[in-house]
This record gives structure tokens, sequence and C-alpha cells, in this order.
């Protein structure tokens, strides 16, 4: 007895060494950790796919409303329902303390930072082969250029992390703005050097060409003039992009329209079987597909660029009639389900079309929607058609539900199966108001422009003029002279030529233009102040950072 006393003893104290040594000591082997979530090639893809989606977020489908503070409060449109979220009131707006725009953005940029830094941080300890690894670096590298880039623009000078952060920070500093634009720099030059070249990645998929695009606008921030140009070169000049200019894609066979209009229709974005060469970077979009961004029965996650730009023609009534003249929200020219939030300023809907009003083909009919067919078989004007040019006596425009607006900012006839009331009809439902197309985020007749700016810089004129006019020919706009090309003029042309597909903010805050272009093309910001060409570091940002001082920006 004593004996199996004492082999029990034994057995246990065992045990008890082998807990401690072994069976406590954890190894992960069928859950993600920070130890085993970056091995394989398979990991890492994961991480990048996941940065896809956060830009993807950041710039079209977070929500209703902070995807479009990119476009309200500059020259290109005004609140058609006042509200401080789309800037009106901008003291408010703007405040270092709200917890909307500035705060929101200055988050989602910085955990697109974050989540490269890791990647890149990780990639010397994973098993993957050597041209995986640089690959992996070369995306992780864009994205966090990209973010920075934006930061910089948005707020001037930020904290530079290059490196994970695996415990709590609070002494970040300022770098200046020239200090992050030259880590931009380098970080674009890394990815355009090793990123596939664009025929060799899907659609969607960041490549070389799309880096040597965003360089080349960065080179512009930072002054570097020739640099721009090289870099916009490399783009123009690569024989497997050019500005389409035959008509194309899924509608080509409808004669009554042109090849502008071709670039928006919905299948038409994409390099699929070689047809569209002009995108050099689309942002996707599937319906009813996991991760696709849209699904059939709401505009949750979508990009609701339809309910902002399109007018509310449902609450139209012409003067002394209760009928509404509209049938509403209709799949056709009169704005799908759109609700009025965004207006075009006077500015941009008819002033920069003056000289070239009729042969610009940007302009036309079906491109820049003027005039309404009244719809309703109960109105006495059924069939007839009212223009926001030549309005009826009594109705001013442009008003909430009642102005002109591109037809890029919706899918006429191509809603989903689901978003349809009446198929026939083409009746929608009121869970309508999404943008059912893949998205530019870069497109080369943009390029062209960049140089354009970059050849003024350099006091080139001539060459600025040869290239805007490569992007107005291929519309069928009379040549500009050298002599009145000036910045200005230039960010007319993007008008003209990107309208509301422009994230505008993005141009005119990294010119530090916001002040100036607000007084000169939308009277409806009455409160701008040359203070927001940046907005202020978040307050809870210069809170909790209490190791270190974050300085704020002038005026706030």
């Amino acid at each position: 007895m004593r004996k199996i006393t004492i082999i029990i003893i034994g057995l246990l104290t065992t045990i008890s060494f082998s807990c401690k040594k072994n069976f406590l000591d954890e190894e992960p082997l069928d859950f993600l950790s920070s130890s085993n979530a970056f091995v394989t090639t398979k990991d890492f893809e994961a991480s990048i796919n996941n940065l896809y989606s956060r830009v993807r977020s950041e710039f079209y489908s977070s929500g209703e409303q902070r995807p479009f503070d990119y476009v309200f409060g500059t020259d290109i449109v005004y609140d058609g329902q006042p509200d401080v979220t789309r800037h009106t009131n901008m003291i408010a707006a703007y405040s270092p303390l709200s917890t909307q725009i500035p705060l929101i953005h200055w988050v989602s940029l910085f955990k697109i930072v974050a989540e490269s830094n890791t990647i890149i941080d990780r990639i010397p300890l994973s098993d993957m082969p050597p041209a995986d690894r640089t690959l992996m670096e070369a995306r992780a590298r864009f994205f966090r250029g990209m973010a920075y880039r934006t930061l910089a623009y948005l707020y001037g000078g930020v904290p530079l992390s290059l490196n994970e952060v695996t415990s709590p920070k609070t002494d970040y500093t300022r770098a200046s703005k020239a200090a992050v634009l030259d880590q931009v720099i380098i970080d674009l030059k890394f990815a355009a050097a090793n990123l596939p070249a664009i025929t060799a990645v899907q659609d969607g998929q960041v490549n070389n060409l799309a880096a040597y695009h965003l360089l080349s606008e960065v080179y512009l921030a930072a002054g570097q003039f020739q640099n721009s140009v090289d870099a916009a070169t490399l783009v123009i000049g690569n024989p497997n992009v050019a500005l389409m200019k035959n008509r194309f894609g899924v509608k080509q066979s409808d004669a009554t329209k042109n090849v502008y209009w071709d670039l928006f229709q919905q299948g038409n974005q994409n390099r699929k079987n070689g047809t569209n060469k002009e995108g050099l970077w689309v942002i996707q979009f599937e319906t009813d597909i996991p991760g696709g961004g849209t699904v059939s029965t709401g505009i949750g996650g979508s990009y609701q660029m339809e309910r902002h730009f399109g007018p509310q023609l449902g609450s139209f009534r012409l003067p002394g009639s209760g009928v509404q003249p509209f049938l509403y929200p209709i799949s056709d020219y009169t704005g799908g389900r759109g609700i009025g939030w965004a207006i075009p300023t006077r500015y941009f809907s008819d002033v920069i079309w003056t000289s070239d009003f009729s042969n610009d083909m940007r302009n036309s009919p079906f491109n820049f929607v003027r005039e309404f067919k009244v719809s309703n078989p109960a109105h006495p004007r059924f069939g007839q058609t009212i223009s926001t040019i030549t309005p009826p006596a009594g109705v001013t425009v442009p008003r909430r539900d009642f102005y002109a607006y591109q037809s890029k900012v919706t899918t006429p006839g191509d809603h989903p199966e689901g978003m349809f009331e009446n198929k026939s009809s083409l009746l929608l439902k009121a869970s309508a108001g999404g943008t059912y197309a893949d998205q530019y985020m870069f497109r080369l007749a943009e390029t062209y422009l960049l140089r354009a700016e970059a050849y003024l810089g350099l006091s080139q004129l001539a060459n600025s003029s040869v290239d805007i006019n490569a992007v107005r020919s291929r519309s069928g706009a009379s040549a500009v002279l050298p002599a009145s090309v000036n910045l200005d003029y230039i960010l007319d042309e993007r008008m003209r030529e990107l309208g509301s597909e422009e994230k505008r903010r993005i141009t005119l805050m990294r010119l530090g233009k916001v002040f100036d272009r607000v007084k000169k093309c939308n009277p409806y910001y009455t409160d701008v102040l040359p203070t927001y060409n940046l907005w202020p570091i978040p307050a809870t940002e210069l809170e909790r950072n209490n190791s270190a001082k974050l300085d704020q920006n002038p005026g706030y």
C-alpha cells in the first residue's frame, strides 16, 4: 500500500510540473492570435483585403454623411437641407470638439496607417517567399502613403508613426507637413517600383500606375513639379492605358449617347476584356455578395451618391397645382431616389460651361440633366418637358426639388432587381438611394490634369495647355490657349471632367484653396474662413496624448 501511495504522489508531482511547463503555456494552433496571425501569404492577403475595405469605407460607403465630407463645404455643391453634418454652420462643423467631421476621418485614416504598419513590421518574421514579401510591403506602403497623404492635406503636419504600436503611447508629436509628404513619397516610390503592372492585377487591385498617379499628385503638394511631370508621364505614356475616345461597353449600341456617358454606365468602369483603358484604380461594389458593399434590399453599406446628388423631384409642384408632375422615385434620368442634399452650385451647373455649352459632350443633356419630362398622366402637362434653364413662372432654380445634376451619380435602369417596386414602370422602393456601379478612384483623364498643373508650376504653359486639350478634345470642347491657363482654369476643368466623382476637398485642401474657391463659386457658405483650409486636430486626440503636446492648427 505504501508503495502504491508513493507511486501516485510521484505521478501527481510529475503531472504538476508538466502542467507548469507545457499545459499552461499557450501555443495557439487553431485560432488567431498576435503570434500566428501573420505567417503565410494568405494571412497577409487577408489584412491587405481589410485595407481595401477601410479605404472603400472612408471614401465611399461608411454611411450617408461622412464620405460626402469630401464634397460638401467646397465649391461644387451646397446643402439642400441645412445641417451641420453637411457643413452648414462651419464653425460648429469644424469645431475641435466635434465628434463628427474632424474626428471620424482622423480615426479612420490612422487605422489605415496602423494596419499598414502592422503588415510591414510582421513581414520579416513571416514564412512568405521573397517575392510575396516585396508585394505585401508594396501594397501596405501604398495604403499607408495614401492615408498619410490625405491626413497631410486635411490637417497639415500630423504624428508620423511608421511602426506597429504594441503598447499604449501618449507622447506623440506632430511632424511637419513637409516631413509627412516626404515619407509619403518614399512609400509611394517603393509601391510604384514593386506593385504589379495594371495588366497583371484583378479589377480593383492597386497597381504600379495607380501608385505613379498618386505619386504625381503628392509631388505637386510638395512643390516638386518636375518629379510630378515625370511620374505622370510614366502613366500617360504606358501603352496599356488610354483616354477612351470611341464608344464602348454594355450600352454602346445606344446611338443617342456618347463615350463620356459610356464611362459611367454600370459594368463599364473596369478593364474586363481590355475594354476600358482609362480607369487606373476602380473601387469595387458587388450587390448581394458578402463583402461586396451593396445589397439589393437597402442602401446600407452602399455609396449613397444618388441619394445626395439626385433632386427630390417627388416634392416638386408647379405654382397653382397640387398635382405631382413627376412619378418618383423612378430608375430613369429624373435621378432615382435622390433627396436633394447636394445641390450643384450655379458655378458648377452653369458658369463653367458657358463657352462650350452645346458642343462639350460632358454637358450633353443625358450627362448633365437639365430637362425633365412630366411623367404623371394625371398632370395637365403630361408628356411636356420642364427645364431648369427656362423654368416655368414662379419656379426658382436651383432648389432642393428641382435643379440640374450629373447623371453619373445614379444608375438609370440598372438598379438591382430588389430595389424595384414595379420593374415594368421602373418605380423604385423607398429603400433606394445607392449608386450601383463601381467607382473610379483614379482615372487617366485626371492624370493629364495633374501633369498640366505640374507644367503650370514649371511655367511651361504650352505643355500645360496640350495636356488640358487632350482631355477637352475627347469631349469635343474648344482648345484652351496657353495664355489662358492658370490654376483656376485647371480647377474649372477638373470640375468639368471629374465633377461629382472627384473628392473635391482633397484637391482644394492640397492647394490651400478651399477658402478662395468657396468665396468665388459658392455663396451658400457665407461663414467660410481661411482657417478652414485645414481641419483642426480633434480635441480628444490632444487630451489623450497627455505625455507630450500636440499643437492645434491656427485659428481653432
